[in-house]
């Protein structure tokens, strides 16, 4: 089933213009034209990209706060571990209620479970705050696409500590290592499938 660019942006709660940004951006595109020029967007795509389950529908509290803390590998555990106590106190302090998500992997990976739930909380429109203790904790590209989210449904964002300033030069060295960590991690697993693979064969 395809959805027209108004269907899709009420089935998800966005404006038309989200929509065409998305797409711009490479976030969100259509899965065809029609000879007219109009967007069609497939159902199943935009299930898949936004889950809705109606446990979560259901269970949810009306509006909450929520803080998000990630890290990129497992020797990191312990970085993770020291941005939940800051986060949890925090929101202790501030605002009592509030749901502590979590994840573990690259910035770069947008498939996260914790990163999803937290995108399914907000466009369920079950979200007020968000705090992070930075910003790059979200993702280490596109964060600016879920803030711009975050503003579209009126959830308020709570960055608790500024990354030191970064040279150009130093910035962009940090960019390169995180793709290559990445691409790395891929290759290397690839490569172990297929070894899997031919001694089992």
């Amino acid at each position: 089933m395809f959805l027209s660019i108004g269907q899709a942006a009420n089935m998800l709660g966005v404006s038309l213009s989200s929509l065409r940004r998305w797409e711009r951006e490479g976030f969100l595109l259509p899965s065809y034209r029609t000879f007219g020029g109009h967007r069609r967007y497939k159902l199943e795509t935009l299930e898949r990209i936004f889950p809705v389950s109606s446990s979560e529908l259901n269970s949810a509290p009306e509006q909450s706060v929520i803080a998000y803390a990630r890290v990129s590998s497992h020797d990191q555990k312990s970085d993770l571990e020291t941005q939940k106590l800051k986060l949890s106190a925090y929101c202790k302090e501030n605002f009592g209620n509030f749901e502590l998500i979590s994840d573990l992997g690259s910035g770069l990976n947008y498939r996260k479970p914790g990163l999803k739930k937290l995108l399914r909380l907000i466009f369920l429109r079950k979200v007020s705050c968000l705090v992070l203790n930075h910003k790059d904790r979200l993702l280490r590209f596109g964060s600016e696409i879920i803030f711009d989210l975050c503003k579209h449904f009126g959830v308020k964002v709570q960055i608790l500590e500024e990354p030191m300033a970064q040279g150009f030069e130093q910035e962009l060295a940090s960019d390169v290592i995180e793709l290559m960590t990445v691409f790395s991690s891929k290759l290397y697993g690839r490569r172990s499938h297929q070894n899997r693979k031919a001694v089992a064969a």
